[in-house]
């Protein structure tokens, strides 16, 4: 007779249900599936890092980019700014200068005038024809724009009748002849010789300012900036001193 020994019962529901266990484990808690998902989540961190750098890169060209470029912005004003001044200095050095001739002339027709009333009355104009000519025949030439002529004339006039009434304003357009030719150091003292000579002139406050110009334009600015602030105390109520009063500004702005 057959003798069976059966398999314990215990033994056949413990591999049960480790077969099944095998079986049953969800993916989230596999250990494969959750390495896995690590390595992926570091590697997406390296790559946000790397492509952080990489745009941190791109600013800080875009950023040395503007910083050239305002820089280049900044060259151009001052290149502008310096232009601009140039040329208004050469504005007003003309519109003063005709400023001034226009101012001449309306004094000079009324001298005419006054001239032709004497003589009609029986009396000879002040100074004489002779030398009022041939103060009108120069100040004509500056008048035209022929500055070295005009410059001679006056000095023939100033030879010839050193001393007429007009010698202090010819003596004055003298300079201003050559000053308006930009030959800054011989006008210098041609102005100069206005105050020597003619003190109590009412030339001597436009002698003086053109004498600030001209230190100002041969770069010589503390005897420049010592003449203009002459001129505005001592002829406060003058053109001459509102404009070294506007130089004074300017010199000051450009740290002169």
């Amino acid at each position: 007779m057959r003798l069976h020994h059966p398999v314990p019962v215990a033994l056949l529901l413990a591999l049960a249900a480790l077969g099944g266990g095998c079986q049953t484990v969800p993916p989230e808690e596999d250990p494969v599936h959750l390495k896995q998902v690590e390595l992926d989540n570091r590697l997406a961190r390296v790559e946000r890092v790397v492509d952080n750098q990489g745009l941190m890169g791109l600013m800080s060209q875009i950023e040395s980019l503007r910083r050239d470029t305002q820089a280049l912005r900044n060259d151009v004003e001052t290149l502008r700014n310096a232009v601009e001044q140039g040329g208004e200095r050469q504005r007003q050095l003309y519109l003063d200068v005709d400023q001034r001739l226009q101012a001449l002339e309306k004094r000079g027709a009324g001298v005419e005038a006054a001239a032709a009333g004497a003589v009609a009355a029986g009396a000879a104009p002040a100074g004489g024809g002779d030398d009022r000519a041939g103060y009108q025949a120069a100040f004509d030439l500056l008048k035209q724009g022929r500055y070295e002529q005009a410059t001679q004339a006056f000095r023939q006039f100033l030879a010839a009748h050193p001393q007429s009434s007009l010698a202090d304003n010819a003596q004055y357009w003298l300079a201003e002849s050559i000053y308006v030719a930009q030959k800054y150091q011989e006008a210098l003292p041609e102005f100069e010789a206005v105050l020597a000579k003619y003190p109590q002139s009412r030339k001597a406050p436009d002698a003086l300012l053109k004498i600030g110009y001209c230190n100002y334009e041969l770069k010589r600015f503390d005897a420049a900036r010592k003449a203009l602030t002459t001129v505005v105390q001592d002829y406060g109520d003058s053109t001459a001193a509102r404009l070294a009063s506007q130089r004074l500004q300017a010199m000051a702005g450009e740290k002169r």
